[in-house]
């Protein structure tokens, strides 16, 4: 779902969205390429999930490749409020096993801090819920506390325009297919995701603002390295789960869209088009090239 939104030692989406609550540059030029076949063109950008009103992510050359696109491909289409809540209550809550009964005693009053600065509303929901929904719960709940709205998100943005234009939106997986990269992980390794995020919640303002700047800037590198690197090195295996597995069977879909006449632009999480482990260098892999947009 796109409120899994990228965070940080959950994958990269959280983290570049929680950046979004402080100033960046004022000129933005976010990441922008192009795969070309014989009679197709594909357009790669990368977005954030969540995102402050009136902040400036438009440029010449990204509103030139929309204009030119036939369709939408997003991550994701079927986000109804409605649909994401049946999803997490079936396969987020587990009432029988209470995180109180997982945790250390030190982790769980680690959970109590995050709830109390999180603001949120005591813990008899949140100690039922699976620990991969209390870590998302505890990343994104200072979000919405902060007036954050997913619709405001580049993803819903670029969906609502070219809905307006009578240009078809399609999806790359499923909310479900979504829900279970992390709903399928191992206890252990969802375990592991939430001691992360409570050892994240005194994260630094400034590590937050280095993250959105490098997204205004198209700054993939920094990107990379501040996001997919530190994941592939402290949770590997939330690494390969999230981001390489996802990637390469993108990739796969994208190089099938070479074979039918016309214009795509895909937008997708940002941390999925930078370093080592990319969709353009699954993409690579295949023998399709993705070339940069050059920007002013």
């Amino acid at each position: 779902m796109n409120t899994l939104t990228r965070f940080r030692r959950l994958g990269a989406r959280v983290l570049v969205a929680v950046a979004l609550l402080f100033p960046a540059g004022a000129i933005a030029h976010p990441a922008l390429w192009v795969v070309r076949g014989a009679d197709t063109t594909i357009y790669l950008f990368g977005t954030v999930h969540l995102l402050p009103g009136n902040t400036p992510w438009r440029y010449p050359a990204l509103d030139q490749a929309l204009a030119s696109s036939d369709a939408l491909v997003v991550e994701i289409t079927d986000d109804s409020p409605a649909n994401i809540t049946a999803l997490v209550l079936r396969l987020g809550m587990d009432p029988a096993h209470p995180l109180s009964s997982l945790l250390s005693a030190g982790d769980y009053h680690r959970l109590e801090r995050a709830a109390r600065l999180a603001g949120l509303p005591g813990m008899g929901a949140l100690d039922a819920m699976r620990p991969w929904l209390a870590a998302l719960t505890i990343a994104m709940a200072p979000l919405a506390k902060a007036g954050l709205d997913p619709q405001q998100g580049v993803d819903h943005l670029l969906r609502d325009e070219m809905t307006r234009a009578g240009k078809p939106v399609r999806a790359l997986e499923t909310a479900e297919e979504q829900i279970r990269f992390l709903a399928d992980m191992p206890s252990a390794l969802q375990l592991d995701m939430l001691r992360q995020t409570l050892h994240e919640t005194d994260a630094s303002k400034l590590e937050f603002k280095e993250l959105v700047e490098a997204w205004d800037k198209g700054d993939v590198e920094a990107i990379a390295r501040l996001e997919n690197s530190l994941m592939k090195r402290e949770t590997p295996a939330l690494y390969q789960r999230l981001l390489v597995t996802r990637n390469a069977t993108w990739a796969g879909k994208i190089r099938a869209m070479l074979d039918t006449p016309g214009t795509v632009f895909i937008a997708v999480g940002a941390a999925h088009l930078a370093g080592p482990d990319s969709v353009q260098a699954q993409l690579h892999k295949l023998g399709v090239d993705a070339t940069r947009v050059d920007t002013p």
